[in-house]
């Protein structure tokens, strides 16, 4: 489940949403990429990690039809907000490392806490 505690900057993470493929890069993974790490041999891990998303997302939209708009964003970035509004907003809703959290703008309800109310109502006895 995509949830506010997915976003760190060490991770690289593939949202579908049908209508938009998005390729989000944490703040550390970015920089890397920035820095041109990818490009040296000493760091062909590194490529191998930035390319698999890149070639999940074309498997995803190889045949589909409306064709997604495919999104490739950096924690921080003014694309970002892609990810950032499909986000789980979870009970506090900030992100990033501790002591730098980032709050998270959604209309979005805690889904967890959705879950609760609605088992609660389930098996509540109406009289």
């Amino acid at each position: 489940m995509l949830s506010v505690t997915s976003i760190q900057p060490d991770r690289i993470l593939l949202l579908d949403t049908f209508f938009h493929v998005v390729i989000f890069h944490g703040e550390t993974v970015a920089a890397w990429r920035k820095a041109g790490y990818h490009e040296k041999p000493e760091y062909a891990n590194l490529k191998e990690l930035l390319a698999a998303p890149q070639d999940d997302a074309k498997a995803l939209i190889e045949n589909r039809f409306p064709y997604p708009i495919t999104v490739d964003c950096d924690q921080g970035g003014s694309q970002a907000r892609f990810i950032l509004a499909m986000l789980d907003p979870g009970t506090p809703q900030t992100y990033g490392a501790p002591g730098q959290n980032k709050l998270v703008f959604t209309e979005d309800s805690n889904l967890n806490y959705f879950v609760e109310q609605l088992k609660k109502l389930a098996v509540s006895s109406s009289n």
